[in-house]
């Protein structure tokens, strides 16, 4: 039995804890100035509140995007650049590639728009999966990685300063040619005039195996493929692009990664997740759980008390038995009241390698640069990769790059987090800078799911099938009267519970999430199971050993 479970009285994930409800009534108006409106509204309500994400709020049906939460949040863009993290022998390298996937975990909100999608239920679980081809290296250490899946034409060079990079609309498109776009790379989309993302706007991924009753012609509405006239979150969006998918190297197997997450909280909102690339040796975990207050016409978020960061393992391989911490930065969607959203990001993210071999251990720090409320965002960063001693703990006070002593500086790196990134090592004599990847050329890799056939009744889409249709078909009040029921049923779930005295136990996870890495159960590794033994439609890389996923414990 959990902690949790012992005294029902003090615990933390109380599904049943008051809260004041907050609610915006349809206006009837399913314009974009309508749900301008309703949104104002919200905001209004919402000022002075200290956690928005711990109150029960309920929206109208139109102001949502059809896309379950638990399907929405996964960290996985870009399944190609997680599947190479441990692809190197040298801790360095694995290092930076462990910083390309930090900055291309979340791309959506780079390409895509600031979206609401469903609050998860109680107990509703996703699970899905992607075969890749993982990027590869070309000879030159200092040259990026080369992608083979998804990738667009390079943005325009920023103007460079003398600490680092800012984006500006002026700078000249110089005659580049991306290193990873082969003569025979294909044309996936045609042009768009957001995102260049169209190519996901038959549904939310490209497989014929995925649940067509629930994503026809999404076009625009799919929160992971454009953005709408309320949208200002792409740099791209004045000019058209096209979406390319280059030919990966010739009969190369391809890399499966499957995802499983659940809703193990509804006050306040908690889910736990867990992905493994057994072929690779790699596992990624964490709890999903946020704060939100609104201040100005801002909306501050913030990791929750749970929400410990995301944790990558390697379980073999060159870097077996190291783990990789990495915390979350605070993001704020800013323009609220403008109707014009777009995110930006600012603290630091902080990646901390643990475990692996004995000695001397790498850290990275990302340092976000505030954003001016006046003139144009810039999306800054700068950062650091060094070394510490992990007998000692001095190190936990290093949260700004002016913080690490120079001795302890291995690299240096600069550049915006929607678009290019250079690094230069400080260690080594004429070393000189390097592009660590270049966000604006990649797109999100689309996911593979079960048809609704083979779903449970309370996995995402599924579970919130009449809602998503309704709201393709832009029936909104249907859409709204399918949403209540849910959460109805919910309410209902949880007074029967109450009544017998029968708390809530998830299926796929342990009740314990205290450490922030959440532990399987026997259910969600067989759950794991099942999703990587889906059939594919690609020649699959065999996994080196046979192995069940790990319950995530210590």
């Amino acid at each position: 039995m959990s902690s949790f479970d012992k005294n029902e009285a003090t615990n933390p994930l109380d599904e049943d804890a008051p809260g004041q409800p907050i609610s915006v009534p349809d206006s009837g108006d399913t314009g974009e100035s309508g749900k301008l409106k309703m949104i104002v509204q919200l905001v209004k309500k919402c000022l002075g509140v200290k956690d928005i994400a711990a109150m029960r709020l309920s929206l109208p049906a139109s102001l949502l995007e059809p896309i379950p939460n638990l399907e929405y949040w996964h960290y996985l863009d870009r399944p190609d650049l997680f599947a190479a993290i441990n692809d190197s022998d040298d801790p360095f390298e694995r290092m930076l590639a462990t910083l390309r996937f930090t900055f291309s975990k979340d791309l959506k909100f780079v390409k895509g728009k600031v979206c609401k999608p469903y609050n998860s239920v109680l107990g509703e679980h996703f699970r899905s999966h992607w075969d890749v081809i993982p990027v590869t290296y070309p000879s030159d250490p200092n040259a990026p990685p080369i992608q083979h899946l998804y990738i667009t034409p390079p943005a325009p060079e920023p103007v460079q300063s003398s600490s680092y990079f800012f984006s500006s609309g002026a700078a000249s498109t110089p005659n580049v040619t991306h290193p990873s776009l082969s003569e025979n790379a294909s044309v996936k989309s045609g042009k768009s005039g957001f995102s260049g993302l169209s190519f996901m706007s038959r549904g939310y991924s490209t497989t014929g195996r995925t649940t067509p009753s629930t994503s026809p012609e999404l076009g625009e509405t799919n929160p992971e493929a454009g953005a709408s006239s309320l949208s200002l979150a792409n740099d791209r969006a004045s000019g058209a692009a096209d979406l390319l998918e280059a030919d990966g190297p010739a009969d190369k197997p391809r890399v499966r990664i499957a995802y499983l997450t659940e809703q193990v909280s509804h006050h306040p909102p908690v889910s736990a997740y867990h992905a493994v690339c057994p072929s690779r040796h790699l596992e990624l975990m964490g709890i999903d759980q946020i704060s939100a207050k609104v201040s100005g016409t801002t909306l501050r978020v913030m990791p929750g008390s749970f929400n410990k960061g995301i944790f990558v393992r390697i379980t073999g391989g060159a870097g077996a038995g190291e783990q990789y911490h990495i915390t979350h930065p605070v993001a704020s969607v800013n323009g609220l009241l403008r109707g014009s959203f777009y995110v930006a990001v600012g603290d630091s993210t902080i990646i901390t390698c643990t475990g692996g071999a004995d000695g001397q251990k790498l850290r990275a720090i990302i340092e976000y640069k505030e954003e001016s409320w006046l003139g144009k965002a810039h999306f800054a960063l700068e950062g650091v990769i060094h070394t510490y001693d992990p007998e000692e703990s001095v190190h936990e006070e290093w949260t700004r790059v002016k913080h690490v002593p120079k001795e302890r500086v291995l690299a240096v790196f600069d550049g915006s987090w929607r678009g290019r990134v250079r690094w230069k090592r400080v260690d080594a004599p004429d070393s000189e800078y390097a592009t660590l990847i270049d966000v604006s050329t990649l797109a999100v890799i689309p996911k593979a799911v079960r048809p609704l056939e083979k779903q449970l009744p309370n996995e995402s889409r599924k579970l919130w099938e009449n809602v998503t249709t309704r709201l393709v078909k832009k029936e909104y009040s249907d859409a709204t009267k399918h949403k209540l029921a849910i959460e109805q049923k919910q309410r209902d779930d949880a007074a029967e519970r109450k009544r017998k005295g029968v708390p809530f136990v998830p299926r796929y996870f342990e009740n314990d999430i205290s450490t922030g890495i959440p532990k399987l159960t026997e259910e969600g590794r067989k759950a794991l199971e099942e999703e990587l033994a889906e059939k594919p439609e690609y020649q699959l890389e065999e996994t080196p050993t046979s192995r069940t996923p790990s319950s995530g414990a210590d």
